[in-house]
């Protein structure tokens, strides 16, 4: 056996099967422009309120158990970081409800007119 020898890297070819979530990458429709992320694609993890909330509480937690060990500074950072998951929760909690009061308002609007046309459909017969 000759297990000092050390193996020569070998490039693979690219294969196309695995999972990727973005498609290709277009200068035009890449929310990444001109920044030097051109590679760089996030999943939108983040986005989603309950992903965001789950990190704000295991920051939270982290920070208690960081106190509990006499740790205060470590404390201190846990805490901060999650009070910035706070506030994405609270940023899309607020961008949530400001899309139902806007679908809201636009299903009002269609009932209303849909109402109107029904009514002048009746008067014109």
């Amino acid at each position: 056996m000759n297990n000092n020898r050390r193996r020569n890297f070998r490039s693979r070819t690219q294969k196309n099967n695995f999972r990727r979530r973005g498609s290709t990458i277009n200068s035009s429709t890449s929310s990444f422009k001109n920044n030097g992320n051109v590679n760089f694609s996030r999943n939108g993890s983040m986005n989603n309120i309950h992903n965001v909330e789950k990190t704000m509480q295991k920051f939270q937690q982290l920070a208690k158990d960081a106190q509990s060990n006499g740790d205060p500074i470590m404390a201190q950072n846990y805490l901060q970081h999650a009070d910035h998951y706070l506030r994405r929760l609270n940023e899309l909690s607020e961008r949530k409800e400001s899309l139902t009061e806007k679908n809201t308002q636009e299903k009002n609007v269609t009932n209303q007119e849909d109402t109107r046309e029904k009514e002048l459909n009746q008067t014109t017969n």
